[in-house]
């Protein structure tokens, strides 16, 4: 128990670490002209088709990689303690969100981890919803204490002008999709009647 505790949060530790190490090379490399923030999500777009896979790796600040760190760890905290494939999850839902972006978003360019926060956000509370097992269902209310109110406002119209609220929306739709399909319980169909064999009637003998 305690090497998987180990091993798990030196996962998170290395995913939220990966981004800020991009982050700091993106610098040098901006100033002999190489642009990272190329490779950003554009909607509808050949050219964007990358960022679906590298939108949550990159950011445009400093400003706006310190919004997303805090609550991207905890929630892949929350992922990696509560389910059996938390990191497969992970690629999925970066994929998804990521589509989902890409063929109905409406900001552009598009870059940053918050869409990932979103996606595990929908996924975590809708498992909770789903399953009812005391892990998930404390997770759930968890990450809706947390985090509910905060990212409620950065799904709307009115969250600014510089916040990409589409991709958010989209994002966190690509969570609940996911955890639906993934975590609900197949129906089971009713068993056959059973048939009562029918009892042969005894020889009518004559005398």
């Amino acid at each position: 128990m305690k090497i998987e505790i180990r091993r798990n949060l030196v996962r998170v530790l290395a995913v939220v670490g990966l981004i800020w190490v991009i982050y700091f090379v993106s610098i040098p490399l901006a100033v002999t002209g190489i642009d990272l923030l190329q490779w950003s999500l554009i909607p509808r777009s050949v050219q964007g088709l990358p960022g679906i896979l590298t939108m949550p790796f990159l950011h445009d600040g400093l400003e706006h990689l310190l919004g997303n760190t805090v609550p991207l760890t905890v929630l892949l905290l929350f992922l990696a303690f509560t389910r059996s494939t938390p990191w497969r999850t992970v690629a999925c839902l970066i994929v998804l969100s990521g589509v989902f972006t890409w063929l109905a978003g409406l900001s552009s360019p598009v870059v940053g981890a918050s869409g990932l926060i979103y996606a595990l956000t929908a996924y975590l509370m809708t498992g909770g919803l789903i399953e009812r097992k005391p892990a998930s269902a404390i997770a759930a209310v968890l990450v809706g204490v947390l985090y509910g109110s905060t990212l409620f406002w950065a799904l709307l119209p009115t969250a600014g002008k510089h916040v990409a609220w589409d991709a958010h929306l989209l994002s966190a739709a690509a969570g609940a999709v996911f955890a639906w399909q993934t975590l609900k319980k197949p129906a089971v169909a009713d068993p056959p009647p059973t048939q009562i064999p029918a009892v042969p009637s005894p020889p009518v003998t004559s005398s």
